[in-house]
């Protein structure tokens, strides 16, 4: 993260293929497809945000080993082209593991510009297990209900409280969904996509996939490397240390964006009255934490769920002004209020069901090997807690499931790749969910592949968010596949944009916020 990616210069631009009114790889609606296995029956699912919005069904095997064997049903969504110039379907999806890509078909189609949306049928989907998906996995409902155990280990009765929530987790949904869980991961996700891509008759499919959605796509190629024509990926997971080391990895880079978070408090003194001194804010936060932890705020902010309600502000910045006044009324004025306001609109996301976190686990536990040893993670989380102690103990406790997990694991995909055309990556310098060097690790795995760098950013999600530079070489690439290429660690930088004022002083400032909020409103958090 800390190379300049800026000092690069000097850059070509690749045509990736040039489009045709019906490109050949991409089969025009009603062409009969020898691959065809089901029939899609779209129906209006339409918003007020979405008007055209269409949503289908699609039965999948639950095994794919066993194409006849039990079924399951996988939710759809799509906004149709309307150009005369069809490109093929579009995939997308917002990551998680566990996020809902229904809704995102919507906000891709209306945020790309409409001239190269209308040339492809934008396809959202829920993973096996997720959303409007049957069936859907919910292993305990109100695993996160507040107040939590402190997720700091500091006692052995602690740490016990903790361990027994994540044995209790998992034996849970060893107990609700024993035959499903060897199914739910990554591969049969993979496999899922390809059945989406005969349902809808066509040769490839262009893909463009968020945060997790990366390691999806990534996947898919190097599972099914003729059937790609695009694609996108925007907030790049590292593939070579999924999923234990990824997390500790997190541990320092969110650490990282949170003191930027404190840094830019200090900035704003004037607005907030928390000091000019980073560090010293961050002794109130910490002093604030601690007292949190003894007195819960308003019955449900406990130490933990402050740890939950500050971290989406190391995904989005955006979020910043909201949760600075929280934290101000708190310290200032000993007003547990919006500390409490915040919580409900940030931090309590997995408390009203965890659908999402249930796949989220499964995913991850299955996908790749855990320490099965708690000394290890006990270890391993002490340590890096010494240098980032900002949700070290709270992201340990979110994935601790996987601890005692009933399934065994896979074996991570070796995602390298040189049959792919190029393929374009997005990623921010300061992104915390997945840091940096991931997104070159993959620009290298992936022969042919471009990476644009938001130089200074540090949101999750960085395309379709107002950064125009960005924006543009998207739209370059969706329109006719063209792609920058300059030898180095990146083949484009573009700079972020500035970060949030306590209040937006111009419209420009305040729409550009407006849609990432709508993003960062769609991606599933944690990766």
């Amino acid at each position: 993260m800390r190379k300049r990616a800026a000092a690069l210069c000097g850059a070509a631009v690749v045509m990736a293929g040039a489009f045709t009114a019906v490109p050949a790889e991409a089969s025009a609606p009603g062409t009969a497809d020898t691959e065809r296995t089901a029939q899609l029956t779209w129906k209006s699912c339409a918003t007020e945000d979405h008007p055209t919005l269409q949503c289908a069904s699609l039965k999948v095997p639950l095994d794919h080993r066993r194409p006849h064997g039990e079924k399951i049903t996988l939710a759809l969504s799509r906004v149709p082209h309307t150009a005369r110039t069809y490109q093929g379907p579009l995939l997308v999806n917002p990551g998680g593991p566990g996020g809902s890509g229904l809704t995102l078909a919507g906000f891709v189609a209306s945020s790309l510009p409409a001239k190269v949306a209308a040339q492809y049928d934008v396809i959202g989907f829920d993973p096996r297990g997720v959303g409007a998906s049957k069936p859907a996995l919910d292993c305990k409902p109100g695993h996160f209900a507040p107040v939590r155990p402190d997720s700091l280990p500091t006692s052995p009765a602690t740490e016990k409280a903790n361990l027994d929530r994540a044995r209790s987790f998992a034996a849970a949904c060893g107990r609700k969904y024993g035959h499903l869980l060897p199914y739910i991961n990554t591969t049969s996700a993979v496999r899922d996509m390809d059945a989406i891509r005969q349902a809808l008759g066509a040769k490839k499919i262009n893909y463009f996939g968020y945060s997790y959605g990366t390691y999806l796509g990534a996947v898919y190629a190097k599972l099914f490397p003729e059937r790609v024509r695009r694609l996108v990926l925007d907030s790049v997971v590292d593939p070579t240390d999924v999923w234990y080391d990824a997390n500790l990895n997190q541990d320092v880079a969110f650490n990282d964006r949170h003191r930027a978070f404190l840094a830019w408090v200090a900035k704003h003194d004037a607005a907030y009255g928390l000091g000019t001194d980073p560090e010293r804010i961050e002794a109130k936060w910490y002093a604030m934490r601690a007292a949190l932890a003894k007195k819960p705020a308003g019955g449900t902010v406990g130490g933990t769920e402050l740890e939950d309600t500050f971290l989406p502000g190391g995904y989005y910045n955006g979020y910043w002004p909201g949760l600075a006044e929280a934290f101000a009324a708190y310290v200032n004025d000993k007003d547990p209020e919006p500390l409490v306001e915040a919580y409900e609109n940030f931090g309590a996301v997995d408390a009203s069901g965890d659908n999402g976190y249930s796949v989220y686990t499964s995913v991850q536990c299955r996908d790749a090997d855990w320490p099965r040893d708690w000394r290890q993670w006990r270890k391993d989380n002490w340590a890096v807690y010494e240098k980032a102690p900002f949700m070290t103990w709270n992201n340990a406790w979110y994935n601790a499931p996987c601890a005692f997990w009933p399934t065994d694991s896979l074996r991570p995909v070796n995602v390298a790749n040189g049959k792919l055309p190029p393929a374009l990556l997005f990623q921010a310098t300061g992104d915390a969910a997945t840091p940096y060097e991931g997104a070159v690790t993959v620009h290298h795995l992936l022969a042919r592949s471009s990476l644009i760098v938001e130089e200074g950013g540090g949101n999750h999600g960085v395309t379709l968010s107002g950064n125009a530079c960005l924006d543009k070489h998207l739209a370059a690439y969706l329109t006719d596949g063209t792609v920058p290429r300059r030898y180095g660690e990146a083949d484009a930088v573009c700079e972020a944009l500035p970060d949030p004022k306590p209040a937006a002083t111009t419209s420009k400032a305040a729409s550009a916020s407006s849609n990432g909020s709508a993003l960062h409103g769609l991606l599933g958090f944690r990766h």
